[in-house]
């Protein structure tokens, strides 16, 4: 479980989260083509996550962190840290984006405000979401979290991946946040709060489900490890590796 040491994680939730939405929030208004801010948001949370994921566990989202806290895999007093941090780094650096962006650009964006596309409503938003944020989640679980993921040491880049294919699927339905800290930062600086509740209800929903799920079918044993003498073909533990574990 993720506990203490709370300068240290806190720094590095709000450096992630803060370079996610400048990186995104900027690409917003200055990408060309879907491609090219699929890749921007990919790639700044797999450089992120490499950096920062040995101290803080890289969630940079407020609906990661929620998935950690109901499988009691943080303590709920960092969890709240953490949330404080995320939604900080996303509101500071929003409002530097204000400040360095033409205004031109700013409104042409609104600041990276994610939006509804045309045609869908609130409800099917909501769902887009929540599935884009599940699976975005059972591969931080899968990849940085359960210690038999072959692919641990890349994490970083799994997740990045997932987001890419995430953003190019959603991006035109439902800007594809996935965070609700990369809606909060834009939302509150620009002041653009439109169908605003779409891209809370959804994440936390995604991430909490995608939690659940992964814990209960994957990382929690439903019965002890058998034991039992060479012939079985499950090798005893020694006294002393039994003590060790």
């Amino acid at each position: 479980m993720l506990e203490r040491d709370y300068l240290r994680r806190g720094v590095a939730e709000f450096i992630g989260t803060f370079a996610l939405i400048f990186v995104a929030a900027g690409a917003a208004a200055f990408a060309r083509i879907e491609i090219d801010y699929a890749v921007a948001n990919g790639f700044v949370i797999a450089v992120m996550v490499s950096a920062f994921g040995f101290i803080s566990g890289g969630h940079f989202n407020p609906a990661i962190t929620l998935g950690f806290f109901v499988t009691r895999r943080i303590a709920p007093l960092l969890a709240v840290w953490y949330w404080i941090v995320q939604f900080g780094g996303a509101a500071l650096a929003a409002l530097l984006l204000h400040w360095v962006l033409p205004a031109t650009v700013e409104n042409s964006a609104n600041l990276g405000v994610p939006a509804l596309g045309q045609g869908i409503t609130s409800g099917p938003g909501v769902v887009i979401e929540a599935v884009l944020t599940f699976f975005l989640v059972i591969v931080v679980f899968a990849t940085a979290v359960d210690e038999r993921g072959a692919f641990k040491q890349i994490a970083g880049l799994a997740i990045g991946f997932a987001i890419v294919f995430d953003v190019m699927m959603g991006a035109p339905f439902t800007g594809a946040a996935m965070n609700p800290a990369r809606a909060f930062g834009p939302q509150l600086v620009g002041d653009h709060w439109a169908h605003w509740w779409v891209w809370y209800v959804g994440p936390l929903a995604g991430g909490v489900i995608a939690a659940c799920v992964y814990e209960l079918l994957y990382l929690r044993p439903s019965e002890p490890a058998p034991v039992g003498p060479p012939e079985t073909g499950v090798v005893e533990p020694t006294p002393g590796q039994a003590a060790a574990s």
